[in-house]
């Protein structure tokens, strides 16, 4: 059965140009995109975004961070799509994720790795939801 995921192209990797590559990674990898829109999070935005981890020291640079331009939002598809998604992103310093994935290629430190992505089924379909109506995903 097909699982879907949340994936953000975060503002610095969107400013790079580096849409396009980062969408060509998941498709070769079998991940659909049933759902994408580019939007512009205000600070609030980001900070209920990223709630889960308003008690951590890095919450205050890393709102501001994702609310400094454009992200790229879209819901991926696939059986296992969580976990697709992880290995294709690499590990969250690009410094120890393996090559070829997403974050060594294109990340630049720990909070501008270029992508998020969910951690688990619970947080896709909250993360999914904070971003998109049922009706603007399209099931493959």
């Amino acid at each position: 059965m097909a699982e879907r995921t949340l994936s953000i192209i975060k503002p610095d990797a969107v400013a790079r140009g580096l849409i396009g590559e980062i969408l060509r990674k998941f498709e070769a990898a079998g991940l659909k995109i049933v759902a994408a829109k580019l939007v512009h999070l205000t600070p609030e935005r980001a900070r209920a975004f990223y709630a889960v981890h308003e008690q951590r020291p890095f919450f205050a640079s890393l709102t501001e961070y994702m609310s400094s331009g454009p992200i790229l939002v879209s819901v991926l598809e696939r059986k296992g799509a969580i976990m697709k998604n992880r290995e294709i992103m690499g590990a969250t310093d690009p410094a120890k994720a393996s090559p070829g994935t997403i974050r060594r290629e294109w990340g630049k430190d720990v909070e501008k790795n270029a992508v998020h992505g969910s951690d688990g089924a619970e947080t896709a379909a909250s993360e999914i939801a904070f971003f998109f109506k049922p009706n603007e995903i399209h099931s493959s």
